[in-house]
């Protein structure tokens, strides 16, 4: 196969000028880009349930910005191949030149080789486009709390077209609501609503979201679950506010699927701790956890055996952490996993994925780029993209 190289002089990256006439028994891909960087690059379609990390279908990088994928020689071609690349995830697929999403590629030749260009990756799921933000809608400046006898600050974020159709919808909960859509947050924004926008625009779900301020300085009090290394905490009269006062509330207020298998719960931190307590508390309410760097040492000895899984769905838990977290982030994490799934009854009701992502510091940066994954998992099985 001869394979002419010359430089291009506008962007610097060597491209190739393949012969038209070369024909090879397997189909050969030949792919150019103009934003290049140490990533992988995958092919991911209609022939692998669109895997975004699948090492059969990585592409070999043969130059700047220069990438070749040879189909194997007992490959079993669908009749028409559909596809995209990616740099091994969603948040980093192919984009075009003004920052839009692509179609899916289509092929239907068997052989020879076919050349493809990529102008521009999505990095952590941006950039948004604006006309597919939520909803922000501040349900009460001082809602009542009577569990705490406190009140406080709490905001829906529903789909863009909300107003505009007549769909029920999933519903999570989400504690810290300071630091989910706050562009002048303390401590860093998940930008929840500009990946909400994302996955809207690539047809992945819409869910409302219900977001909880904490309680600023006592915020570690009230999501410390019983006596514990901090402390007697006040976090299962948190836990019944959400449950028993807030949830009712938005159920009859927005339209919202009220089912446990479309209920979720979440946060980080402190947040993800009380967060599975509710999640162990309420089984037959919250049916998905979405737990980021949970602070499982607050409770080393966390005993999951009262725990009552009664109910007829699956539970499931994505795990996050991160690898420059602390030096027991990792090891508690997996050890949580272990103890929740080692009753065989637990482990019969409930799905856990645990993601690492070993250059991950325990900051909003990482969570951010982690909850369109988690919302994907957790809620919906969309694999077009």
């Amino acid at each position: 196969m001869s394979i002419k190289i010359y430089m291009n002089p506008n962007n610097n990256s060597i491209l190739q000028d393949i012969e038209e006439d070369l024909t090879e028994p397997q189909l050969n891909i030949m792919l150019t880009t103009d934003d290049d960087d140490l990533r992988p690059v995958y092919i991911s379609g209609n022939f692998n349930e669109w895997h975004t990390q699948d090492k059969n279908f990585e592409m070999e990088k043969i130059g700047e910005g220069l990438y070749h994928f040879k189909f194997p020689h007992d490959f079993n071609y669908p009749d028409e191949l559909l596809y995209k690349f990616t740099k091994g995830d969603w948040s980093e697929v192919e984009i075009d030149k003004y920052g839009n999403r692509t179609e899916n590629r289509s092929c239907r030749q068997h052989s020879g080789v076919r050349k493809e260009h990529v102008d521009l990756w999505r990095k952590n799921w941006l950039p948004f486009k604006p006309n597919f933000l939520p909803q922000i809608h501040l349900i009460s400046d001082e809602f009542e709390m009577p569990q705490l006898n406190k009140k406080r600050k709490i905001w829906a974020l529903l789909p863009y077209d909300y107003d505009s159709s007549d769909e029920s919808y999933p519903v999570l909960y989400l504690q810290d609501a300071q630091n989910l859509f706050n562009e002048q947050a303390k401590y860093g924004n998940w930008e929840i609503d500009k990946k909400l926008a994302v996955m809207s625009e690539y047809n992945i779900g819409k869910i409302i979201v219900i977001a909880v301020e904490h309680a600023e300085k006592d915020r570690i009090k009230e999501y410390n679950v019983g006596k514990t290394v901090l402390g007697v905490g006040q976090g299962k009269k948190y836990i019944r506010f959400i449950t028993d006062t807030l949830k009712p509330f938005v159920d009859k207020k927005f339209r919202t699927k009220k089912e446990r298998e479309f209920t979720g719960i979440g946060g980080s931190s402190m947040g993800g701790l009380v967060s599975i307590y509710s999640g162990l508390m309420y089984p037959e309410v919250y049916g998905k956890l979405m737990i980021f760097s949970p602070s499982l040492w607050v409770v080393p000895k966390m005993n999951f055996t009262g725990v009552e899984f009664d109910e007829p769905a699956d539970t499931k838990i994505y795990l996050y952490a991160g690898g420059d977290e602390s030096e027991t982030m990792i090891e508690h994490v997996k050890r949580f996993k272990k103890n929740m799934i080692k009753s065989e009854f637990i482990a019969d009701k409930m799905k856990i994925k645990l993601s690492i992502n070993m250059e991950g510091k325990h900051s909003e940066t990482y969570w951010s780029d982690e909850f369109p994954k988690a919302i994907e998992w957790l809620f919906f099985n969309t694999k077009d993209h």
